[in-house]
């Protein structure tokens, strides 16, 4: 039976074997975190798979801790005579936020990018205990 050479044996496993498709098989693994709690602290580990320092972002909104990383790729091959044999763009983008409180700030936080994990020192702070204000209702005559 005459099959083309693109469909025989071995060809679909060597296209979902490419780097074009690993994004996608490891969707999953990115953004997974580990919290660790410390004496001081607390340690978060987020998994960032091929992001580099550059792609990520990390600030503190409203007393969350929001991670953001976003990556573009665009692969282009051709052959001897330039005309293309494939051409791919990829875009993709991870977000995070973790609850941290009020009071933390940008600087009270330490990161350190890795291998592709982001560590992130964030301190414990206690809440400020506010003083409860009486508040009476006016009683009219």
């Amino acid at each position: 039976m005459f099959m083309p050479s693109i469909l025989k044996k071995g060809f679909m496993d060597n296209v979902f074997d490419d780097d074009f498709f690993m994004d996608f098989k490891n969707e999953k693994a990115i953004g997974k975190t580990d919290i660790k709690e410390l004496k001081d602290n607390y340690l978060l580990e987020v998994e960032l798979p091929g992001f580099t320092k550059e792609d990520i972002k990390a600030e503190v909104n409203n007393g969350y801790l929001v991670i953001t990383a976003e990556h573009n790729n665009n692969k282009e091959e051709k052959d001897e005579e330039g005309r293309y044999i494939r051409k791919e763009r990829y875009s993709g983008q991870c977000m995070r936020s973790f609850y941290v409180g009020e009071g933390l700030k940008e600087e009270d936080i330490k990161a350190k990018f890795e291998n592709g994990i982001l560590k992130l020192e964030v301190p414990k702070k206690e809440p400020e205990k506010k003083v409860e204000e009486k508040k009476y209702i006016q009683i009219e005559e």
